[in-house]
């Protein structure tokens, strides 16, 4: 409980400065550090050939955010496939398989850091410090700018001064430039965040190094080994930006479980409290970013009321439930830590679109499972970075249109009105959750060849339902206990992950592109008050009733039906 309290109180402690501060980066208001960063950030404008003073419309936004994408995404899967011919590859790690690489550069590029590999024996020092790691810095900024051109199209887009005209943005309404919104945060707010907490994660004693790692002698001798080689590397920051930037993911397979990777209970609180940070930061940004600072009320406000109920169902689930006494639940959990701060941060890592952990999810109590599946189809309680924020949109919009008919008021949003083709996309985005999700889940459950999971009965299908459901939220967690490294998880995963990754971000820039085109009509006293508890309460019951009921079923089958199985032994 004490962990419970602190990680929040440190959470909204330091978001509030850090997300004023992200608001200011966002505006590209003058700082007192742009000598400094201008060093950094002009070679970079120069090499890309771009000029960040330049608006765009939200299609070319689109455009260069999918650009950006695939040329990364080429890049990486090429060095993936190649990583044994290039230097600091001090343990000889082999290429990896061309669909394993695949799925790998998939993952990382879609910020979700979901792994059918095990880092620390299929990757080399060079392809996690250059190719994952330069995933994790960027891929999260690009969730950033993209809810920023949002929240700037459902305000009208920003001014036009000189450098901004009509002919930049071909009529559309000046959104941003999309590489200045990458940049800007990149160099100026993550980076240097990053580097504070990788120091403070080294001190603690997690590796910082490009040597290769120690042989040990094994003590027991029926291991029927002479000799193993304890990996190491540059694990330190790739520790620090995967769980700042909500990548998730880990230098070694178990994550945050194995000592080396969170060796001391200062730097699991570290960790613990880096999953939400930035969410919580950008929860925040918005109303210094929007001007309307009763907006930051209902996103926080909302956000941490559903983060509340979700980590306290966990920990009373995994720690106090009537089956948390069953000793075979501790299989999978670091017994340093304990019940109550596994399920902690399972419920946060979850909540966010992180992924990482410090027990094995396959080993929770099947309610705790059943948080996190809820946690990952809501994914809006805090969300990862840009990406949280952009699905709450959806929700605020789809909310303001159900209010709207309730009340007979015209659906509008912050004066402009949602209309029938702003509708049909949201009804698009909606029903795409639920199409792909269930479809796979159906096929894979329905061959057993492919379906690769450990535990055939109720649980089992909470493994498939989940391996799904963490591609499509871009999560990355995993039950564990299944196969997944194989052609078909690799290339089915990688299908839900660019699924859940491009629809939801371009989707609602479309949207506010749209809005924006409209004449903003003044609030009066028949427009609808979005900013108020009673319209976040609305809120949180369109989210569960869109992204918990009409997944029932799968609930009841898999984790409900665990949960009662147990409780009959």
């Amino acid at each position: 409980m004490t962990e419970f309290l602190l990680v929040f109180a440190l959470a909204i402690a330091l978001g509030w400065p850090l997300g004023r501060y992200l608001a200011a980066v966002m505006r590209g208001a003058p700082m007192r550090g742009d000598r400094l960063f201008g060093l950094i950030e002009r070679p970079v404008y120069a090499l890309l050939g771009v000029d960040p003073s330049r608006g765009m419309g939200w299609k070319g936004y689109a455009k260069a955010f999918l650009l950006s994408n695939l040329v990364l995404g080429v890049v990486v899967w090429v060095f993936l496939m190649t990583q044994a011919w290039l230097p600091l590859n001090p343990n000889d790690i082999p290429n990896m398989r061309w669909d394993l690489a695949l799925h790998t550069m998939v993952s990382f590029l879609t910020n979700t850091n979901q792994q059918h590999y095990s880092g620390q024996a299929q990757l080399s020092y060079l392809a996690h410090a250059s190719a994952i790691v330069g995933l994790q810095v960027v891929t999260p900024m690009m969730g950033l700018a993209l809810v920023a051109a949002t929240l700037r199209g459902l305000f009208g887009g920003r001014e036009k001064s000189a450098a901004t005209t009509d002919t930049t943005t071909n009529g559309d309404a000046d959104v941003g430039n999309y590489w200045a919104d990458v940049i800007r945060p990149a160099v100026r707010f993550l980076l240097p965040l990053c580097l504070v907490w990788s120091l403070a994660l080294t001190s603690q004693g997690v590796p910082a190094t490009l040597q290769g790692g120690p042989v040990a002698r094994p003590v027991d001798a029926s291991a029927q080994m002479a000799e193993q080689k304890i990996p190491l590397g540059p694990v330190a920051p790739m520790v620090a930006i995967k769980q700042l930037g909500t990548n998730g993911g880990g230098w070694y397979g178990p994550n945050s479980a194995v000592p080396l990777e969170n060796p001391t209970p200062f730097s699991n609180l570290l960790e613990t409290l880096a999953l939400i940070l930035i969410p919580v930061s950008i929860a925040f940004m918005v109303g210094s970013f929007t001007g309307r600072r009763k907006f930051t009320a209902l996103v926080f406000g909302t956000m941490l009321t559903m983060s509340l109920v979700s980590a306290s169902t966990a920990v009373w689930s995994e720690s106090l439930s009537g089956t948390s006494s069953d000793i075979a639940l501790m299989e999978g959990k670091e017994v340093r830590f304990g019940a109550a701060p596994s399920a902690l941060w399972a419920a946060f890592t979850t909540q966010t679109s992180n992924g990482s952990v410090n027990a094995m999810h396959d080993s929770l109590a099947p309610l705790t499972g059943l948080v996190t599946i809820s946690n990952m189809l809501v994914n809006a309680i805090w969300g990862g970075v840009g990406c949280g924020l952009q699905q709450f949109l959806v929700y605020l919009l789809l909310s303001v249109f159900l209010a709207g008919l309730m009340t007979g008021r015209t659906p509008e949003l912050f004066g402009r009105k949602i209309e029938a083709h702003e509708v049909k996309l949201l009804a698009a985005l909606v029903l795409l959750q639920p199409l792909a999700l269930l479809t796979f889940t159906a096929i894979t459950l329905a061959v057993p060849s492919i379906t690769g999971n450990s535990n055939p009965s109720f649980h089992g299908i909470s493994q498939v339902f989940y391996e799904y459901v963490s591609a499509f939220a871009n999560n990355g967690s995993g039950f564990e206990g299944l196969g997944d490294a194989t052609h078909w998880w690799n290339l089915s995963a990688s299908l839900m992950l660019a699924l859940g990754r491009y629809p939801p971000l371009i989707i609602p820039l479309a949207i506010a592109g749209s809005l924006a085109r409209k004449r903003a009509t003044p609030e009066g006293t028949g427009t609808l008050k979005v900013e108020t508890p009673t319209f976040a309460l609305t809120l949180i019951a369109v989210a569960v009733i869109l992204t918990l009921l009409q997944f029932m079923p799968v609930l009841v089958l898999g984790p409900v039906a665990d949960h009662l199985a147990l409780s009959a032994l």
